[in-house]
């Protein structure tokens, strides 16, 4: 009985906020505790190398590629950060078709008429995997993230840790295809 009147207490004393219209993901009345929930649920469309080549078959859209392995750190900082932020989930989930891919993996992936392993490494490690290596043109940094076009062309490579902010229009470059007629630095000038 207690608890019950001490949950009821605090239940009064907290102000109303009523329902508002949630999330154009949701869309969908929703209370301000329920739609943090929604915010949270929002996520990046990842999806496996394969699902991102079968789909261009049919829905053309260009491939965004995040090479990482389960040790790297500013991997690990990349899902915690830039890849929570609402403005990359929005972009990369309308214009990419977005790929998580362990470097380090097992898998035997099939592509462009080849067959990519990962042969094991030396010493205990994992080893790295074929199609990582070519997808990174031999420079083996994490994180790493390819852009492809519509055909699973490569477009370009770009290494590192990236924030959110820095991240956006370089998305905003690949995908208006803006890459085709000028720099990254002139394209940046001209925003």
């Amino acid at each position: 009985m207690r608890k019950t009147l001490l949950v009821l207490t605090i239940l009064m004393a907290m102000p109303f906020i009523g329902e508002s219209q949630c999330t154009k993901s949701c869309a969908m009345p929703c209370s301000n505790a329920e739609k943090a929930l929604c915010n949270k649920a929002q996520k990046i469309n990842w999806m496996s190398f394969e699902e991102a080549v079968k789909l261009n078959e049919t829905a053309p859209k260009k491939i965004f590629i995040d090479v990482f392995t389960e040790w790297c750190g500013w991997c690990k900082r990349m899902d915690q950060t830039t890849f929570i932020n609402k403005d990359v989930i929005e972009y990369m989930n309308e214009n990419f078709y977005a790929v998580k891919f362990d470097a380090e993996q097992s898998d035997t992936i099939v592509f462009a008429g080849y067959t990519f392993v990962n042969q094991g490494g030396m010493n205990g490690r994992k080893g790295t995997h074929q199609l990582a290596a070519t997808l990174l043109q031999g420079k083996m940094s994490y994180p790493s993230y390819v852009f492809m076009n519509e055909k699973n062309q490569a477009i370009t490579v770009l290494p590192g840790y990236v924030e959110a902010k820095e991240l956006i229009p370089i998305l905003k470059y690949i995908a208006t295809d803006a890459y085709m007629k000028t720099t990254y630095q002139d394209y940046i000038k001209q925003k």
